[in-house]
């Protein structure tokens, strides 16, 4: 089955988001959903909750949820915003930090040994995909006057 190029990165995307979630929750014992939030908690340094939903793309209720479910595993503290409102500071703990680390390297590993197994040069597969992403950011910027979440 032939597919064009739009229909093929979406079905990889799809795949890999699917694999990374088996993966984490195999050997990490988290959600690959439960590591996006961790990891764009550190990306994003002390984000409060509607900069995270939006991040994400996925509204303020199911942040907030997520985020109780964090903090009750201690893996994130959840504080006041200074700015008032109901809002909430977010950084990770130290068990946050190490667990969003063990996820990286898991899933830069399997990626890499996955590119290497289908006979394209990871350096090569690397710089199109950053490529592709300068591109999107640029047409992002161009459309709207300013970068929009990924």
């Amino acid at each position: 089955m032939s597919l064009d190029l739009g229909r093929a990165l979406h079905t990889l995307t799809a795949r890999l988001d699917r694999a990374a979630d088996r993966m984490l929750r195999a050997e990490q014992q988290v959600s690959y959903r439960r590591f996006l939030v961790l990891f764009m908690v550190e990306e994003l340094d002390t984000p409060n909750q509607r900069t995270l939903a939006e991040r994400l793309g996925i509204t303020e209720p199911s942040v907030s949820r997520m985020i109780g479910a964090l903090v009750g595993a201690g893996l994130l503290d959840a504080a006041p915003d200074a700015a008032g409102g109901n809002q909430r500071r977010l950084r990770l703990t130290p068990d946050g930090r190490e667990l969003v680390g063990r996820c990286c390297d898991l899933l830069v590993r399997r990626l890499a040994a996955l590119v290497e197994a289908s006979g394209v040069p990871y350096d090569i597969y690397t710089g199109y995909t950053l490529r592709l992403l300068a591109a999107l950011d640029g047409h992002d910027q161009g459309a709207t006057g300013r970068r929009t979440p990924d």
